[in-house]
């Protein structure tokens, strides 16, 4: 199998960068991308040659490390998968296949396909956890959790935060991120006395970094774990009740 991939290359996020384009053959229509991209930089690194940058880590369509932009589309041309799940026989033999990375101000460019995610770590950090007391495990049953609400947050809890909700999104916004989070936590019993702060910091935070929702759905679609933009409708309803509960208590 052969295949043309124009591939985005810059060296660091002060310097301008551009396509480049490689040929690579015997390729096996089993091999994943990210393998694919193995294969060349072999081949760059045998040549003297810089390698492609790209971000990878379980390879199991679970750690979030991976993506990139495939022909315009955050993963690539299968749904509900992760640039790492994505098979060669995905694509014709001969394609031109072009490959760039995250295209969102909240994410700069690290070196070509790579990106710095870690404003999706601050937003986590600002308020995506429980505060529990520590010791030993409470027995299984000790808080009681109806199943509709344990199913809505483990839906939730899918997401991987890789990021490909953004570069979908036209306006760069991360609401189904943060929504994801918010729900996962807001919707256990253990994640109620924290859930109005939780809410103002994240949504705070990630206004810091990112655009406004306007409810274009494409982070839905280029959703390698499917999160619906339901979450979205969660965060923006526990946002203005946690608005709402602020001025309340302040006086205004």
């Amino acid at each position: 199998m052969k295949l043309t991939l124009q591939i985005w290359r810059q060296p660091n996020s002060r310097t301008r960068g551009a396509f480049v384009t490689y040929q690579l053959e015997d390729l096996s229509q089993h091999m994943s991308f990210l393998e694919a991209l193995d294969v060349l930089n072999e081949r760059l690194l045998g040549q003297g040659e810089e390698p492609v940058a790209f971000d990878h880590d379980c390879r199991e369509g679970i750690c979030g490390s991976c993506g990139v932009m495939i022909n315009g589309q955050p993963h690539g041309p299968e749904p509900a998968t992760a640039t790492c799940q994505v098979h060669l026989r995905s694509f014709a033999d001969g394609d031109l296949v072009v490959v760039e990375p995250w295209r969102a101000a909240g994410f700069p460019i690290i070196k070509d396909l790579s990106v710095d995610r870690s404003a999706f770590d601050r937003i986590i950090e600002a308020g995506g956890f429980v505060s529990v007391p520590t010791g030993s495990a409470p027995e299984a049953n000790l808080v009681p959790i109806p199943k509709p609400a344990a199913e809505t947050a483990m839906d939730a809890a899918a997401c991987i935060g890789c990021g490909a909700c953004v570069a979908a999104c036209p306006n760069r916004a991360a609401q189904l991120f943060v929504g994801a989070k918010l729900t996962h936590l807001n919707s256990l019993p253990q994640g109620k006395p924290e859930q109005a702060t939780r809410v103002l910091a994240m949504v705070e935070e990630m206004e810091r970094f990112f655009g406004s929702c306007t409810n274009y759905a494409e982070c839905e679609a280029a959703c390698p774990k499917g999160i619906s933009i339901d979450v979205i409708a969660r965060l923006n309803r526990d946002y203005i009740s946690a608005k709402l509960g602020a001025s309340a208590l302040s006086g205004k």
